[in-house]
């Protein structure tokens, strides 16, 4: 039996196009009405008395008015839709306002302007988009050609969206501030501040971890500098120079690439497996990242003011996406997290959260945050995956990069780089955020607590600087508690059995249990 699909569903199917994202929500008639939920998306199951007309304008308006707006299908649809079949339907219906939406977003997603349909002169203005539904401008715009208020939070070129999910609509609530302020209520300013030391090289660290590269110890070193200079200091942080000496700063010397800043090549993300190369994700052709990072800033711009958690997230995961670099993507989108939360005020100086530590703790994390980025390359993939291929020869590209990858997607693919649904994605980052300060951030102020308890309480017993109290703490803690026979010969003064068992006795005190020193690798 053959369903018949209703809105986005149908419309699909009578003009054959496709989306690279799925349908959050898809309608067909049925015997009864019902509603069902599956792994996110939505089948709402209407009687037939509900059944549309076969036409654009009843199964667009129905399209818009109950399953929300899909930029990407929008896109593809307006690029294959007879434009007089569109006029037909506008110039029928002058002031309707999902007529008035419809010629609206044909002509900003198009660039077009529609023929022979004059400018809209009665009606109220109405929104391009539901703000109840999904995050939008600060600040619209008013068209008056449609009288419609563009409160898209992008431009044409490049316009993620993000709708209000209950996780989304909590994370525009999380105040950030509020939590670090608890932090120092429990431990102290000076606790707090220290730890910020520490949390600022454990980020980098963490951020190599992601990429297999946690032995690279000059290069976290490097980076983790170039994050305590650097987060929100740059005027423009995703302009091109700016991106260029980023890069320069975080990737090392002996780098491969011999020009820093946009591509000028094919990049993909792969592995080989018995010598073949697996593609999981393309990046957008280069002659597009200057019109799709700009798109990104003005993202940026016209949310400012909203919530820094759903904005920071947005914007880094649409940046890994967009892949501008030949290298060092990966530490930019989780630079960008720190970055934006910093500009915006939502996490003070010299604070920088340790997202990357809590992405790393444990290999189910790992596999979460790989799934994240997998919501929207997988079915990319799956669409282009076979426009991939690997010739006999490497062409040299004008950044210096040589490749033999080639794909033949570029253009099919394009509306959905430019208009990826970023939900899932800003949802993970709320979380992330939220157990980075309620977890990662608590748990390394508690050692440095107990680490400067334990510090102070051996000097009360032997003297030295800090340096020797610390090799002393730290070679106790790790043997559980006894003293080891170089430590004797390094510190004479522990041949005294009355000093050691007082020592002993002060660091169980300190530690509670001296196998929980053996969480942290080094202290501030």
């Amino acid at each position: 039996m053959t369903t018949e699909w209703m809105g986005y569903k149908w419309l699909s199917e009578h003009y054959n196009v496709t989306p690279v994202q799925d349908f959050q929500i898809t309608s067909e008639i049925g015997a009864a009405r019902r509603s069902v939920v599956n792994d996110g998306k939505t089948l709402e199951t209407y009687p037939t008395a509900s059944r549309q007309e076969p036409t654009l304008q009843s199964h667009l308006t129905y399209a818009l008015r109950h399953e929300g707006v899909h930029l990407e299908f929008l896109a593809r649809l307006f690029d294959v839709l007879p434009e007089a079949e569109l006029a037909a339907w506008l110039n029928s219906e002058r002031t309707g306002q999902y007529a008035r939406r419809v010629g609206f977003l044909y002509e900003w997603l198009t660039g077009r302007r529609i023929a022979g349909v004059e400018t809209v002169t009665g009606g109220n203005y109405v929104d391009a988009i539901d703000p109840e539904a999904y995050v939008t401008a600060t600040e619209a715009t008013r068209n008056t050609r449609w009288r419609v208020r563009d409160n898209l939070p992008g431009n044409r070129h490049f316009c993620p969206l993000v709708r209000r999910t209950p996780e989304i609509r909590e994370a525009q609530h999380y105040d950030c501030a509020a939590r670090l302020d608890e932090l120092n209520a429990e431990f102290g300013g000076n606790i707090l501040m220290r730890s910020a030391v520490w949390l600022t090289i454990k980020e980098s660290k963490s951020s190599f971890a992601i990429e297999h590269e946690q032995d690279q110890k000059d290069r976290i070193r490097r980076f983790a500098a170039v994050m305590e200079r650097r987060i929100g200091e740059y005027p423009a942080l995703l302009s091109p120079d700016t991106l260029a000496d980023l890069q320069r700063e975080i990737v090392s010397e002996r780098s491969t690439i011999s020009r820093f800043g946009l591509r000028a090549s094919p990049v993909f993300v792969g592995e080989t497996h018995r010598f073949e190369q697996i593609v999981h994700y393309v990046a957008p052709h280069w002659d597009q990242l200057p019109e799709l990072l700009r798109g990104l800033e003005v993202f940026l711009e016209r949310t400012a003011g909203q919530s820094s958690v759903v904005r920071a997230g947005t914007a880094a995961f649409a940046f890994v996406f967009i892949h501008p670099l030949a290298d060092g993507n990966g530490r930019i989108h989780r630079f960008i997290i720190n970055d934006v939360l910093r500009r915006d005020g939502a996490v003070p100086r010299p604070f920088i959260l340790p997202i990357s530590a809590v992405i790393t703790e444990k290999p189910q994390n790992i596999a979460r945050y790989d799934q994240i980025l997998e919501r929207f390359s997988k079915p990319l993939m799956a669409r282009y995956g076979d426009l991939c291929a690997f010739t006999p020869t490497r062409r040299l590209y004008p950044d210096g990069v040589q490749s033999n990858f080639e794909f033949a997607g570029y253009d099919a693919a394009l509306p959905a780089w430019r208009y990826p649904d970023l939900t899932a994605q800003a949802e993970y980052m709320a979380d992330v955020i939220d157990r980075t300060i309620r977890q990662e951030m608590r748990m390394e102020a508690g050692i440095l607590q107990e680490w400067t308890t334990a510090r102070r309480m051996v000097k009360d017993i032997i003297d030295g600087p800090d340096a020797d109290i610390d090799r002393i703490i730290r070679s106790i803690r790790d043997n559980q508690g006894a003293v080891s026979n170089k430590l004797r010969k390094e510190f004479p003064v522990l041949e005294s059995a009355e000093i050691v068992e007082d020592l002993v006795g002060v660091l169980k005190i300190a530690f509670k249990n001296l196998d929980r020193g053996s969480l942290v690798d080094d202290v501030p």
